[in-house]
């Protein structure tokens, strides 16, 4: 199975993250968990791009420095999550605006599952499941797993 786990470096995401353990654990104790067959695990975090003021201003390297330092803050947790439990899921990112880049990835990319966080850290975050997730739920086919805290 193909999972796409979008991240954001969030409570969130650690109670998604810490989702997937317990149920990965529980896998592994009780042969047949959904958890316990091999998958191909992909975390991506998906950076807002920079308003047009600030992108005018700035050269190329400069952006992507910006960029790769935002996901890299986002990601790092998650890194280090992964390597404890001995996971080696892909790890990458985007630029975009983030429920319109997560359901197209997950289409585009044949994905079976996306597994991700109830909230984020928009300003719209304390809506019933976030904006992101409600972006994802009404763009895109792919099914949506959502544990909540």
């Amino acid at each position: 199975m193909k999972i796409l786990m979008p991240v954001d470096g969030s409570e969130y995401t650690r109670h998604m993250l810490d989702y997937l353990a317990a149920q990965s654990a529980h896998s592994q104790r009780a042969e047949g968990g959904w958890l316990g067959k091999p998958h191909e695990i992909t975390c991506v975090t998906v950076v807002p791009p920079l308003p047009p003021r600030v992108r005018g201003i700035m050269n190329e390297a400069e952006a992507q420095a910006y960029y790769r330092t935002e996901a890299e803050g986002a990601l790092q947790p998650v890194v280090e999550f992964a390597a404890r439990r001995g996971w080696e899921p892909a790890i990458i990112h985007r630029v975009g605006r983030p429920g319109k880049v997560i359901a197209d990835m997950a289409v585009e990319e044949s994905f079976d599952l996306i597994l991700m966080g109830s909230h984020g850290h928009s300003a719209l975050g304390a809506l019933l499941l976030g904006s992101v997730t409600s972006q994802v739920l009404a763009q895109c086919k792919v099914p949506v797993l959502v544990p909540r805290p």
